[in-house]
């Protein structure tokens, strides 16, 4: 059997799937072994592998196929959502990937792969156009990026995200709200849906469902601009100048 060429298959295996196909463990290592040392695998990390194309020297796995392969919860999230939805031409040189088994940050090719804590299952699909990759829904993008825009190249990359957006589940980003259930959340995404509510198709009743759980509390839209905001009484919210 042709290891290589079986392997080609697999945009990222491990050794078990090296031992499937030899049938032993201790001649899947050897194999693996000498895939490498002629340049036809490569390494990513711990048990994670991709065979390299030889057409063009790269392997074979995408950025995003990585990121999934580094547990069995691992999902991509935030910015690199938005970036793998076309949503904005911005690729960053970090890969944020939500899992619920935690791992250390590490460095691939010049990307880092960054752990986030998996705050909950919902909203988490397999893409259907590419093998191997979990990803946050639009909606829980939105959530997920809404309440932690440093993990979107900052406020002004967000708004760039969100920009490019024509239509949301109302019902879901609710579900996400409730599932976070913190009220400067609900400010934050409030106003900013609000902004942009004749694009992407947001019903007043969701916005006002926002706004009944806001509170009393004052805070920032955007922690980086406190010395550049203006206050707004509908939703208690300092919003910086650049943003208004």
């Amino acid at each position: 059997m042709d290891v290589y060429n079986e392997l080609m298959k697999y945009p990222i295996f491990t050794i078990y799937e090296v031992d499937k196909l030899t049938g032993n463990l201790k001649t899947a290592y050897y194999q693996l072994e000498q895939l490498m040392k002629k340049g036809l695998v490569k390494k990513i990390r711990n048990t994670i592998y991709s065979p390299v194309n030889q057409k063009d020297g790269n392997i074979n796995a995408s950025r995003y196929q990585i990121a999934c392969a580094i547990t069995d919860t691992a999902y991509i999230s935030h910015h690199s959502a938005f970036e793998y939805y076309g949503l904005t031409d911005k690729v960053l040189d970090e890969v944020y990937v939500s899992s619920e088994t935690k791992y250390n940050h590490f460095k691939y090719d010049s990307v880092t792969y960054k752990y986030i804590a998996s705050r909950m299952r919902e909203g988490v699909k397999d893409e259907m156009l590419s093998s191997g990759i979990r990803i946050t829904d639009l909606e829980r993008t939105v959530i997920d990026s809404i309440h932690d825009y440093d993990k979107t190249g900052g406020f002004k990359e967000l708004i760039t995200c969100l920009e490019g957006i024509s239509y949301l589940d109302e019902l879901k980003l609710l579900r996400y709200l409730e599932v976070y259930n913190i009220q400067g959340l609900y400010q934050r995404v409030g106003y900013l849906l609000k902004y942009f509510q004749k694009d992407m198709k947001i019903s007043n009743e969701f916005i006002n469902c926002c706004k009944d759980k806001i509170g009393k509390s004052r805070r920032y839209l955007d922690n980086e601009a406190i010395e550049d905001s203006h206050y707004d009484s509908e939703w208690e919210l300092m919003v910086p100048t650049r943003f208004l």
